[in-house]
Formats: C-alpha cells, structure tokens, sequence
C-alpha cells in the first residue's frame, strides 16, 4: 500500500425529516387534534483521529461521503428518526481545510472527534402550531438541507525527532538500529519514498523522510513534500554521511551541512531553529584522520557532534542515549503511540 498524506474529498451532511400534517383520531371524536409530529434532524459529519497513519490510502478512491438523512414525522405526535452520523477516520497530525470557508482543523490526539458539517434540521408537524388561535392548523415546514463542503486533508506526521540528510546518508539505517523499525535499506540513494517511524524507549517517536536535496525547499527531489512532516518535531538530528561517494556532488562535509541547513531555513515553519544534534555517519568507511577532521570542520557551527555506525553497537547505544535524554525534557510525544510502525515498508 503507498503512503498517501494528502487527500480531497466532497462530504454532506444528511438533509432533516419534513415534518408532516396528522390528526388524533379518538373514539367518538374523528378529529381530536394536530398530531403531526416533527422531522429528525440530518446527520452530521465529523473527522476522527485514528492511530494509523496509512489509513488516507483507503480514502484515496473515495470522493464522496454522505450522512444519513432525517426521516419524516409521522402520526400520534411521533418525531422522526434523525440521520446517522458520519465519521471519518483520519490519522493523528491530519490537518482537514473546509475550501469554502476556509475552516481548518488540527487533530492531535488519538480518538479526538471534531465537527465539520452540520446535519439539517427537521421540519415541523402541524402539532407544532397548534395554538388557542389555531386548533386545526394545516401547516407544517419541510427539513432543512445539511451542509456540504470540499475538504484537502493534509498529514503531517507527529514525532519527537526527525531525522534528515542527503540521500544515502545512512537515515533509515540508523532508524533500524535505534528504534527495531525494519525500513527498506539498500545501498543506493533515494531508497526512502516515504517516510518511517520507529520508537525509542519511553515513547518517543522518530520520523525519517527521504533523502534532501539541493532546491528540496523549491520541490527539487523527493524530501520536500514530506519536510512538513518534520514541522512538529522537537529536536532534529541532522546526518552527514564520511562514506566518500555520499560527497561526489558536495566535495567537503561543511557544504553537505550547509546544502540541508539552506533547505530547512527556506522551508521556515521553524525547522531551522528546532535543537540540533549533527551524527556522522558511517564513520566505518573513513579513515580516524578523516573523522577527526570532519568534526573539528563542523565544530565551528557550535552544535552537539555524535559518531555513530551501525556496526557498533555501542555507538548507536551511547546515541540513543544521549537523544532520549535531551528530548525527555518535554516529554513524548504519545501521538503515534509505542507500536513501532513504519510507513510504506
């Protein structure tokens, strides 16, 4: 199933019962009274969150979703049924736009309901009018139509941390080894087509998108349509690959910092100014030399400097770590919750 993170569709909400003109018909006394009972109300719409963020992909092929009508009033003073409510499910960090009214709503927490389209209201029976003016009223009012309106649902996912880097920087490797995700690796650039999550101890959710690009901010690449993905996140660890070939295009560490820091100041939504922890990564394939000056190059950027590579565990473990501690200042996030999903594997 590809992962699917914005959506349009068109919903209605369900039309209100007319209301209706009867009479109490009594032993003796044909014509005892109005009894026409109202209309239900139409059904209303709303969005709910759901923790799964593959869920958009069912809703791809659906256009159109409708409430349930109100039924007429009927006889003895009877109401009718009102309309059955629709709910649709949309995973936690949906963002859905009324384009009519412009309306937008966030859903950040599992289970959050909201109101998006309101149902009809029901007509009125004759009973409704009955008054000492008025004993025999023939009136009675039809329902009302509910609202109806185009909607964009847009995701962006909730994590604490995100990761970034240029294709092939070791993102998704690193994820596996940190969190227990099983996102696709392979040895060629632009492996991640979307993003992944995994979970560190205590909760906290980490997002991988694909590998940035130079002009990513301007749609360059695969990265720039999920670093909104990345908005919500508290820290962010920015990854720099020493394996040579990662730096054919970007012949010195320093550019390969400043290509993705160029990347985040021009997406803004404040991604430049979240806290930032540089990993260089597979540090297996450079010389101690190169590692060494690799970090006194970017030390200059005043930014806390890991060295990891997933054949040691003990790098990785000391880095897992030093993440949790720095991110569980203001807690997880909780939004995706501890399940370990990853998108599009």
């Amino acid at each position: 199933m590809s992962f699917i993170d914005e959506i349009t569709f068109h919903a209605s909400a369900g039309r209100g019962g007319n209301g209706v003109v009867r009479w109490r018909h009594e032993k003796a006394k044909e014509f005892a009274g109005a009894a026409g009972g109202n209309g239900g109300r139409g059904g209303s719409v709303f969005v709910r969150a759901v923790r799964d963020i593959n869920i958009l992909s069912r809703h791809k092929t659906t256009k159109n979703f409708r409430a349930g009508n109100g039924e007429d009033g009927m006889g003895l003073s009877k109401h009718g049924k009102n309309g059955e409510d629709f709910f649709i499910d949309l995973p936690i960090g949906s963002i859905a736009v009324n384009r009519e009214t412009g309306r937008t709503v966030e859903l950040l927490e599992e289970g959050q309901t909201i109101l998006i389209l309101h149902g009809g209201r029901g007509g009125l029976g004759n009973e409704h009018f009955k008054a000492s003016t008025n004993v025999k009223p023939e009136q009675s009012t039809n329902g009302m139509p509910g609202e109806e309106a185009d909607f964009t649902v847009e995701l962006n996912l909730i994590a604490d941390i995100g990761l970034v880097g240029l294709p092939n920087a070791g993102k998704s490797s690193l994820l596996n080894a940190m969190t227990g995700a099983r996102a696709k690796v392979a040895s060629y650039a632009f492996t991640t087509l979307d993003p992944n999550l995994g979970v560190l101890p205590g909760g906290f959710i980490v997002a991988d998108i694909p590998g940035l690009i130079e002009g990513a901010a301007e749609g360059k690449g695969l990265g720039d349509k999920f670093l909104r993905h990345i908005k919500r996140t508290k820290m962010i660890m920015h990854l720099i690959s020493l394996e040579e070939s990662n730096n054919i295009s970007n012949k010195t560490v320093d550019n390969s910092y400043r290509v993705i820091r160029r990347e985040l100041e021009k997406f803004g939504n404040g991604l430049a100014d979240k806290r930032e922890i540089i990993v260089l990564t597979k540090t297996d394939l450079a010389s101690p030399e190169e590692v060494a000056a690799a970090e006194a190059t970017l030390l200059k950027y005043n930014k806390e400097i890991s060295k990891v590579t997933i054949l040691d565990d003990y790098s990785v473990k000391k880095l897992t770590e030093a993440v949790i501690k720095k991110v569980s200042v203001t807690g997880p996030t909780g939004a995706t919750g501890p399940t370990g999903v990853c998108a599009g594997v």
